[in-house]
């Protein structure tokens, strides 16, 4: 029996944090705390590091960022797999969701076919990586031609949760044609004359949408796959898409978009970014704000996964809730959301996907990182 005994931490559990605890891990699974005996274990002294959940990241598209750096430049899809299974480890997120779009409108890596590629290029890689990788399918609802793509990654297991989109001008997460055609040209330096072959495609495909997002949640309700709704902006939009079994509303854009999500019972998801830098890269609602009006369930890493921790360790502080209840919108809260039963808490029988966590100079860090009671990291930070 493989036995690890974590002691002397400060861990954070669902409801409360206590100092001087002993974590006791049998064969993946937390077997006990403060256990009165723990014969023939390891012993690894935490010396009062803060010990919490693996956080859960359900949304992350950063994976998209390591296979194209630049536009048009493209690296081998194991390395980019490779680095950002390392990039999560190293970020203390133990249950990734790399976000990837399939928006065969657009260029690069948001083509249909390539973004199925890397899809499949993850699940090759898992058995491999220091961290559960899972595939988030974007879909953007204008594209005709990204469904059958899609059916096939859920049927094979390679999409492990789906979310609606449409970035049409006029509404979500464009407010106008002009932000729209700025966000295009500024990401894939589109001329206008391609700009406007797109809007106009896009404009074109819109007819079917509810036909193909109805086939869609139909595959991955049969299937046990969450959906999720995304840059929900009125009622009306997040109660459709209830209608479709849409469980989580991702970036809802204001505050009633926010509260109608919950008030059809789907968790409501934000970014980590968004906390750090104190605003909406695209104007929309704040998350802080989100979390002092009390609609923010899940917090997640958007584009850069490094954001978490320091995030969640600054809402104390700027939203004046305790540090459990700061942690569950990273672990518990995205579990639920996710249907991920066996994860998420420290409390016995759920895995031991453990992050403790070193400051250095106000700088929260994953100083050591555990995924099924495995070590995945062991950082080395002023040489301690």
């Amino acid at each position: 029996m493989n036995r690890l005994l974590l002691n002397h931490a400060r861990v954070v559990f669902a409801d409360e944090v206590r100092d001087d605890v002993a974590i006791l891990i049998e064969d993946g699974l937390i077997a006990a705390i403060d256990p009165e005996t723990a014969a023939d274990a390891r012993v690894v002294d935490l010396s009062g590091r803060l010990l919490v959940p693996g956080m859960i990241d359900l949304h992350c598209d950063a994976l998209e960022k390591e296979v194209e750096p630049r536009p048009g430049v493209h690296f081998p899809l194991d390395l980019a797999c490779a680095l950002a299974d390392k990039r999560n480890a190293m970020a203390g997120i133990t249950t990734v969701f790399h976000a990837l779009s399939f928006a065969n409108h657009e260029l690069g890596v948001r083509n249909n076919g390539f973004a199925a590629e890397i899809a499949r290029a993850m699940h090759a890689w898992q058995p491999h990586a220091l961290v559960d990788n899972r595939v988030h399918v974007r879909y953007e609802v204008t594209d005709e031609t990204a469904p059958a793509v899609l059916v096939d990654l859920l049927k094979n297991g390679h999409a492990h949760l789906m979310s609606f989109m449409d970035h049409s001008p006029g509404q979500g997460q464009f407010q106008s044609v002009a932000a729209y055609r700025t966000f295009l040209s500024r990401t894939y330096k589109m001329s206008e004359t391609e700009l406007d072959v797109l809007l106009a495609n896009k404009q074109t495909a819109g007819a079917g949408t509810m036909q193909r997002m109805q086939k869609l949640s139909t595959v991955a309700h049969d299937l046990g796959v969450p959906i999720a709704s995304h840059d929900d902006d009125s009622a009306e939009k997040v109660a459709a898409l209830a209608a479709l079994g849409a469980v989580i509303s991702e970036f809802p854009t204001h505050l009633g978009a926010a509260q109608a999500a919950r008030a059809q019972g789907m968790a409501t998801l934000f970014g980590a970014p968004n906390i750090l830098r104190g605003k909406s890269q695209s104007g929309n609602m704040r998350a802080l704000d989100a979390v002092l009006e009390g609609v923010a369930d899940c917090l997640c890493g958007d584009y850069s996964p490094g954001a978490l921790l320091p995030s969640v360790l600054k809402l104390p502080e700027l939203a004046g809730i305790g540090l459990a209840e700061a942690f569950a919108l990273v672990t518990r809260n995205p579990a639920r959301a996710a249907g991920l039963s066996d994860r998420g808490e420290i409390t016995v029988g759920k895995r031991a996907d453990l992050v403790a966590v070193k400051v250095l100079g106000g700088l929260p860090q994953a100083d050591r990182v555990w995924v099924a009671g495995v070590a995945a990291l062991s950082a080395r930070f002023d040489h301690a």
